[in-house]
């Protein structure tokens, strides 16, 4: 078994170690999890059924683990579940109704759940949609699926997570966070101008700010860690025009995807979630930020340097606050 490899940060501001990984940027979720066995492991994860979630989907059945997909549309994730149900000595792979946009959705989902629940990956989500949109709730869109339909998922699946003894949530964050501090005062946008930019990135600030308030859960065995998988070319751009698709250099001028040198494949995308969800390289770790299958530094808010973890997004009393407020939102729910 390799071990952890542990670089520290910054001593003179007493920060951590940062824990570092053998897997480049350009590892798969394959390589990652390349001779580990998750033979009686249960897993669920949301979306599922395409892009990096699909990918994830499939390296953990591979290994041997037990996959309910948990998506809107059940039957999108069918082909993938066929696929899967050919492949020797991988684990059984089926489908479970999940709308994150509905916090009732998901608290049903947890009511349902029979058994103890060792992976719990919360990929799905939406991206920049373009006008502001309120769910049924009155709740933002992108924060109540992304954020609000994971925060209830999860706390309604903890028993089950603490039944296995050793679970681990894994939240598929973004870069596009570290702009964005959560705003406690408007969330919903109901003062502020709508910015479909600000507002994604503010849903994904809010899940790494999960995962540090879980920390509260580490006696139950449960970890959780967020990570940001790159750019790759998914359903996620699904809400973007083609002008900003082009804008972004990854569309040419017949309509056609064009992704740039730096992209990478969903199963590139996928392979932090999977060693985050897997690897016996990250047993034990929680509350902390991935990317490149390496844990990233933290950078100041004003910080113009690539990649790294927004301070604002690992703060521990902005986590707590987060957790009061997505109770008390999904209260009744």
């Amino acid at each position: 078994m390799t071990t952890n490899h542990l670089h520290p940060r910054n001593a003179a501001n007493g920060e951590s170690a940062l824990l570092t990984t053998p897997f480049g940027p350009r590892a798969s979720a394959g390589e990652v999890i390349d001779g580990v066995d998750l033979t009686g492991r249960r897993a669920v994860v949301t979306g599922g059924a395409s892009g990096i979630g699909a990918a994830t989907v499939r390296a953990l059945a591979v290994a041997g683990a037990e996959v309910t997909i948990a998506t809107r549309r059940p039957e999108s994730a069918e082909p993938l579940v066929r696929e899967l149900a050919t492949v020797g000595g991988a684990g059984r792979v089926h489908t479970e109704a999940l709308d994150l946009s509905d916090p009732a959705s998901a608290v049903a989902f947890a009511r349902e759940w029979r058994g103890p629940l060792d992976i719990l990956v919360a990929n799905a989500g939406i991206m920049a949609l373009p006008t502001r949109t309120l769910t049924a709730g009155g709740w933002e869109a992108q924060f109540a699926t992304n954020h609000l339909g994971h925060f209830a998922l999860a706390t309604g699946l903890r028993t089950a997570m603490a039944d296995s003894g050793s679970a681990r949530i894994v939240v598929v964050s973004s870069g596009a966070h570290r702009d964005v501090p959560f705003d406690f005062e408007d969330p919903h946008f109901a003062r502020r101008p709508y910015d479909p930019w600000v507002a994604y990135g503010q849903s994904k600030t809010a899940g790494v700010l999960f995962t540090v308030g879980a920390r509260r859960w580490e006696a139950d065995g449960i970890t959780a860690n967020a990570l940001n998988p790159g750019y790759i070319l998914t359903r996620l751009q699904r809400h973007l025009d083609d002008d900003t698709m082009r804008s972004f250099g990854v569309m040419d001028d017949a309509g056609n995807l064009t992704p740039l040198p730096y992209y990478k494949t969903p199963e590139q995308g996928a392979a932090t979630s999977v060693l985050l969800a897997a690897s016996p390289l990250v047993e034990d770790i929680t509350g902390r930020y991935f990317e490149d299958n390496q844990e990233a530094p933290t950078v100041r808010d004003d910080d113009d340097q690539p990649g790294g973890v927004g301070a604002h997004a690992l703060a521990q009393e902005a986590a707590d606050r987060l957790w009061e407020y997505s109770t008390e939102a999904l209260r009744g729910a």
